[in-house]
């Protein structure tokens, strides 16, 4: 990065001003947490080999057919076959957590799975936690509790601690600890998403006490 960078997002001549950077980058946050899918690409555009097959995936309560290769990971036919592009790319080698999905209620690197390995299976991706337009308990936690940055990993802590509050829906702060260390935070905002995970603890607790 130039020395000078700091002074060329100030400068008017440059076109963007600081606070116009800032504003961009916190509009993507806010999009990060409340993604909903994108239009799938056009068939055209993805070409399945000759060894492609047939699979059902159950996708947020939906049953999808696609013609998948045995070797594309249910990360890659999430985003680029099904646009459902809440799910983030990250290292792609199961260290970060970015691209964290539910299999069966688990939280699983998407990564690190086949698409024919989730055949038969009960997926849920961020858009999954959500009501319409409205945010899941998990979602408004961590916007309660400011808990991302940049944002980028976001997705990824929030379908972890869906995962950890379904197993354990009254966790201590260690086990949040635990149920959070797959997945990585570059901009280091982990008192926020452990804040965020106990909120939203709560929060469910609460909407299912309403409900009864």
């Amino acid at each position: 990065m130039p020395e000078d960078h700091e002074s060329k997002c100030c400068h008017p001549h440059h076109g963007i001003s600081r606070r116009g950077f800032l504003s961009s980058v916190g509009a993507g946050t806010v999009a990060a947490v409340s993604m909903r899918g994108a239009p799938p690409a056009p068939a055209q555009e993805i070409l399945a080999g000759a060894g492609a097959v047939t699979v059902s995936l159950r996708i947020n309560g939906t049953a999808r057919k696609v013609l998948v290769e045995p070797r594309w990971t249910l990360l890659y036919v999430v985003r680029d076959l099904l646009g459902l592009t809440g799910t983030k790319v990250g290292c792609e080698r199961g260290e970060c957590g970015a691209c964290t999905v539910l299999i069966d209620g688990r939280p699983r690197y998407a990564c690190m799975t086949l698409a024919v390995e989730a055949e038969g299976h009960e997926i849920t991706t961020l858009e999954g936690l959500m009501d319409g337009e409205k945010l899941g308990p998990v979602q408004q936690a961590f916007v309660e509790e400011d808990a991302f940055q940049c944002g980028y990993c976001t997705p990824g802590q929030i379908m972890a601690v869906e995962g950890l509050l379904r197993r354990n829906p009254n966790p201590t702060i260690e086990e949040i600890r635990k149920g959070l260390s797959g997945n990585l935070c570059r901009c280091s905002a982990y008192k926020h998403i452990f804040n965020a995970a106990a909120k939203a603890a709560e929060l469910k607790r609460r909407k299912e006490g309403g409900a009864q």
